[in-house]
């Protein structure tokens, strides 16, 4: 008889302490809790990672090697389980050829569609088709962009050619190509390059014809600097140095090409039509658009092709992305736009009894178009499969069949069961999540008074209009809108023409050796710290250097590959897992070796390591209410709420003048009462008169801004306007007015 719970016992992966849970199949499950208690490493870390690792088990060893690795959860038993699918927030990425059409596999049907019908006729649907060379363009071999020398960025004006005016690497006083253009007899080598002709200057950077209008013959060799530039590093095909590509990077730039103009296809394969319009031209039409235009298409040959096109794109509007478009590069979407384009592709499976698990797939939604999302869901359980959702928003725990909070706290004062049970039950109870759903902040009714305004000037990224706006300096300012109405295009703007610090959506860069302690830059105070008590070098004490332990190389673990089978992973038994030289770990401060600064927590370290460049690092941790975590954990072990607080806490650390903050959605991750947290966070920077604009749809924030600025009034082309701006209280007819009066 099939298992009806997913059964767990003795869980114990990283804070979880022995847990015991029966979760139910085949039901919408939500997972809350405050952030760093335990949820993911229950979800994910320890029912996906065990799905996933007994699902590659059935593969060959030749195959298991090639799928995605799975590290085994520390638990008793788990029983009842899928083959799981897990749709997390981490951005789809790919290449310049990801494109929404190609990874919801929407294009592959579009292309076949126009291959049946277009016209002229082209040929097969290979032929539509910019990743094979049947159907890419030539020129720009079908990335719908060409790169071309920045060629402005090439000289300093101001500047002799004996000063450096070339600002090429090499060609400078004293480079290797310096010669070439200072020795020849063309030039004045002294004399700053604002002062030359225009005919000279042309004859330096693009020699042929210009250099042999000046009268005098150059060498027969010549070069202009950009012709010499573009030889050596845009039309050799070896594999690029980091520092030839950081020079390819600085000067030059990416421009539509010439040829396709965009549309990354072949000649033939541009002017093919389907209803008077080419693949391209569908290509750039909004999705909504777009499935609209093909109920015309009534030719019963294609019919199949149609419906299934249609209903990829009418998922698409189902979930709140109908404001994108088939060209829209994946690279450029956000975490939370990526998450729901990940769903997409499971919508028309016909498998069941799958596991599905998500990671806050309301990120990124405003609250009017989390219903969207929500329906979603509801959808994949009733399709026959169990949906395990870790969320904070109420209006997922609202639609749930059964809710679970880990708890009570967060780091080692978590990993409990604290509630199982329905949304009522949960409002009733007594717990972190059940407080934070009862005591919703106040719309702020004293605005901080600003000391001045910013201006963006002019702005038409992405779907803006032209557009000027005034933000207020000192105050905490909050731009929302629907998902695509302008929000992140603005706070770019904004940024491009003002010096700021940004904190954006980016995950925190993790390795194995990746710890707050070192994240934090904390770790080189320690380690002078033990140098100036033991007498010894700094550097005897860094784990990543001569102080570590010569066999794990300051790992504390030995990694052994097993080729076809899963490597293993051990404890050095020469250093026990401790990192280092007995030597090094002789020497104490406060009692404590280097290896056991590792094991204290932010807040322990504060109190027993008296050195201010340490205390410095670590008390924007302890801020944002981080000063449970222990400085040796592995960031690759932290939530997603942790990370973003983490990074928060680095870029936050104060600066001595007047600074411009924006930070964009800040609360991924975060419990409500974590989000009050970073709120004072923010406060403590507001009342050293610093200004800070985040991009949110979390209404406790919204609630507590001093000034907003509410874009819209919808999606991409709807979008791009400043529906409102001035205190919360005044906003009213918008979407976010809505929501701030219904909740």
């Amino acid at each position: 008889m099939l298992e009806r719970v997913i059964r767990i016992r003795g869980a114990r992966t990283h804070n979880l302490k022995s847990l015991d849970v029966d979760i139910p199949r085949g039901r919408l499950v939500v997972f809350v809790g405050v952030s760093g208690s335990g949820k993911s490493s229950l979800v994910f870390d320890t029912i996906a990672a065990e799905a996933g690792h007994q699902l590659n088990e059935t593969c060959p060893p030749f195959v298991r090697n090639r799928l995605p690795k799975w590290t085994r959860p520390e638990a008793e038993r788990i029983e009842g389980l899928s083959p799981v699918v897990v749709i997390d927030q981490r951005r789809i990425g790919g290449n310049a050829r990801s494109t929404v059409g190609t990874v919801t596999d929407a294009w592959t049907h579009l292309r076949l569609l126009f291959s049946r019908i277009g016209t002229p006729y082209v040929g097969e649907s290979n032929h539509f088709s910019f990743n094979d060379p049947a159907g890419m363009c030539p020129t720009c071999s079908g990335l719908g962009e060409v790169v071309v020398s920045a060629v402005e960025r090439f000289l300093d004006l101001d500047k002799s050619l004996a000063q450096g005016a070339i600002l090429l690497p090499g060609f400078g006083n004293g480079g290797y190509w310096y010669s070439q253009y200072a020795d020849i007899g063309l030039f004045d080598a002294d004399t700053p390059l604002r002062d030359w002709t225009e005919a000279e200057r042309q004859a330096l950077l693009h020699g042929g014809e210009h250099a042999a209008r000046l009268g005098t013959r150059p060498p027969k060799d010549y070069e202009g600097v950009v012709e010499r530039f573009e030889r050596i590093h845009l039309r050799t095909a070896d594999e690029l140095s980091d520092r030839k590509r950081e020079v390819i990077d600085r000067f030059t730039r990416s421009e539509t090409c010439p040829e396709c103009h965009g549309d990354r296809l072949k000649e033939a394969s541009r002017t093919a039509t389907v209803l008077g319009r080419t693949i391209g031209e569908m290509a750039r039409m909004e999705i909504t658009e777009l499935a609209g235009l093909l109920e015309q298409v009534t030719d019963p040959a294609v019919a199949p092709v149609v419906a299934a096109l249609r209903d990829r794109l009418q998922a698409m509007i189902t979930i709140g992305l109908g404001y994108l478009h088939l060209g829209r590069a994946t690279t450029s979407l956000s975490g939370g736009e990526s998450q729901r384009i990940k769903t997409v592709k499971h919508l028309g499976s016909s498998l069941v009894e799958m596991l599905y698990v998500f990671d806050e797939p309301t990120v990124g939604l405003h609250p009017q178009d989390v219903a969207s999302m929500t329906a979603l869901l509801r959808q994949l359980r009733d399709k026959g499969n169990t949906v395990l959702v870790v969320e904070h928003d109420p209006a997922v725990m609202a639609i749930a069949d059964q809710i679970i909070e880990i708890g009570p706290d967060a780091g080692a004062g978590g990993g409990q069961l604290v509630f199982q049970g329905t949304f009522d039950e949960l409002r009733a109870a007594r717990t972190a999540t059940s407080a934070a759903l009862d005591g919703r902040a106040p719309v702020t009714t004293g605005p901080r008074t600003a000391t001045g305004t910013v201006t963006v000037v002019n702005a038409t990224r992405n779907n803006l209009r032209n557009l000027t706006v005034d933000i207020p300096t000192g105050v905490l300012t909050v731009l929302t809108g629907v998902a695509g109405s302008g929000k992140s295009s603005l706070a770019a703007e904004l940024v491009d023409q003002h010096d700021a610090v940004v904190i954006d959506q980016r995950p925190v860069g993790t390795n194995r050796r990746s710890t707050p302690l070192t994240y934090t830059g904390a770790a080189p105070a320690v380690r002078r710290l033990f140098a100036r008590r033991s007498g010894l070098p700094a550097g005897l004490f860094s784990a990543n250097s001569e102080g570590a332990c010569p066999d794990c190389k300051g790992l504390g673990v030995v990694y052994t590959d097993l080729a076809f089978m899963d490597g293993q992973e051990t404890v050095c038994e020469t250093c026990r897992g401790r990192r280092f030289t007995d030597e090094v770990l002789r020497h104490r401060v406060d009692g404590l070796s280097i290896a056991d600064i590792d094991g204290l927590t932010v807040a322990d370290a504060l109190e027993r390591l008296p050195d201010r460049r340490i205390h410095e690092a670590l008390l924007p941790l302890r801020r944002v209410g981080l000063g449970y975590l222990r400085l040796g954990q592995p960031l690759t072990t932290l939530s997603g709420g942790e990370c973003q607080r983490l990074k928060t806490a680095r870029e936050l650390r104060e600066a001595t003048a007047p600074t411009l903050y924006v930070l964009d959605e800040p609360t991924t991750g975060l419990h409500p009462r974590d989000i009050a947290v970073l709120l004072d966070v923010l406060g403590h920077l507001l009342d050293r008169r610093h200004t800070v604009v985040v991009i949110e749809h979390n209404l406790d924030v919204v609630r507590r801004a001093d000034w907003l600025i509410d874009l819209g009034p919808g999606p991409s082309r709807h979008g791009g306007r400043i529906l409102y701006q001035g205190p919360v209280a005044g906003i009213e007819g918008t979407a976010t007015a809505a929501a701030l009066k219904g909740s």
